[in-house]
């Protein structure tokens, strides 16, 4: 119905109650929260973790900036998926004419896929190991073999099923990782002194480098806006969801944002803030099996028991959403369409090398967030550039001052891996 003639459609039938409109608008949820939990993966864990036992409160900072900013991109990311009705993806992928540009963009977006699923293989491995004594190796597989389940029931349900089963699992995420900080609360003064921003040594920038890679992963970017579309306007989309006019389902999508990124920013500052509480300083604590051992006996088995279980679910969560990003990236760069346990063996082999061959898992988890760190401009400059064009997105594109928080939130960030890259080169 055009909003011209809701006043005659009003005489013909009642509106409906404020409970049902909450209701239908509630309905609408679902996107953001998928996509969120790659804010929540246990490349996120490891990086908070380490950043908490090594340096305390001193980079709070960086997870509030990186939540921040996070809102902003995966809002854009929507809104383009919801606008244009198709993925990052897929408008690059018909933008870049050049065959051979296509395969150069999609070859560092695969590389970035590669990283992803190293953290979230390895962190479902490592909590796999923690739980019930499962070889690295072995879990990393029983890792996989799930996230390809998960996709299964994306591919066979729709999009709402996977919805569910994402949530369900990104609430005991939530559960494992914020029941600590309760237990043992943080000093409020060095959370305050946190918040200013600062650095001490080159490790502690490689550290915010690998948490804004772990918190503003290209792979959501380019996920968020094909969740979008698959659920609003893709042909198997609900009839209800595909009848809601594009300016409200951007409102509902905001409320999206803004609940996924709440509940992502407030487990990761709770990460943090439990290791810089209880792990700050204590010998081995900045590995995932040391901060279990250590707040196992500092805290309890109910506490450590309850991290691992959350380890666990970012790992199993994370890997689908991941793997659901990465085939939307190859089907829209490449325009090619590949078997899904195909695709999933073409990132999910060099995280099994990995754990086959030993490799410390936890500095495994944190040097894939600083690739993915490296990927953000690639995902983040385009999507900027095209949701500010009247071409792409007409009346919806974004208003200058949205443009202009995108332009300094991709220069803050191509900026930090600069003096990251300067100071591996120099050994500093």
């Amino acid at each position: 119905m055009r909003a011209g003639s809701a006043g005659e459609g009003s005489r013909g039938r009642s509106r409906p109650s404020p409970p049902a409109r909450t209701r239908r608008a509630a309905w609408l949820l679902g996107p953001a929260l998928v996509a969120g939990v790659a804010y929540l993966d246990p490349g996120n864990v490891a990086s908070n973790m380490t950043a908490g036992a090594r340096f305390g409160y001193l980079l709070v900072w960086v997870v509030v900036l990186g939540n921040t900013m996070a809102w902003l991109i995966q809002y854009l990311s929507a809104k383009l998926g919801i606008v244009t009705g198709q993925s990052l993806a897929e408008t690059l992928g018909t933008r870049i004419r050049s065959p051979w540009g296509r395969r150069a963009y999609w070859l560092q977006a695969e590389l970035v896929a590669m990283a992803t699923d190293i953290a979230e293989v390895i962190g479902g491995a490592v909590a796999l190991w923690l739980l019930f004594g499962v070889p690295l190796p072995i879990g990393g597989l029983i890792t996989g073999a799930v996230s390809i389940a998960l996709l299964l029931v994306q591919q066979r349900r729709g999009a709402r099923a996977f919805e569910f089963v994402v949530i369900g699992l990104l609430a005991v995420i939530a559960l494992g990782f914020s029941y600590g900080v309760f237990i043992a609360p943080p000093d409020a003064a060095g959370i305050a002194a946190g918040l200013l921003p600062r650095f001490d040594g080159a490790e502690s920038v490689l550290l915010a480098a690998s948490i804004l890679g772990a918190t503003i992963m290209p792979h959501a970017i380019y996920a968020h806006s094909a969740l979008a579309r698959d659920r609003f306007t893709a042909p198997g989309a609900h009839a209800a969801d595909r009848a809601a006019g594009t300016s409200r389902l951007l409102r509902a999508t905001r409320w999206d944002v803004t609940i996924a990124l709440v509940i992502a920013g407030t487990v990761n500052l709770c990460i943090l803030l439990l290791a810089a509480a209880n792990l700050a300083g204590v010998p081995g604590t900045d590995s995932l099996e040391g901060a279990y051992h250590a707040l196992q006996s500092g805290l309890g088995a109910v506490v450590a028991t309850l991290f691992a279980v959350g380890l666990l679910a970012s790992g199993l969560a994370s890997t689908a959403v991941g793997a659901y990003a990465g085939a939307e990236i190859m089907q829209g760069l490449l325009r090619v369409r590949i078997p899904l346990l195909a695709r999933r063996l073409v990132t999910l082999v060099p995280a099994i090398a990995l754990l086959a061959a030993g490799v410390d898992p936890t500095w495994a988890l944190i040097l894939s967030q600083v690739v993915l760190s490296f990927g953000i401009p690639f995902a983040l400059i385009p999507l900027v550039a095209l949701t500010a064009r009247a071409s792409v997105l007409g009346a919806h594109r974004n208003r200058w001052w949205t443009t202009a928080a995108g332009v300094v939130a991709a220069a803050f960030l191509v900026a930090l891996n600069g003096v990251l890259l300067w100071l591996v080169l120099s050994g500093a």
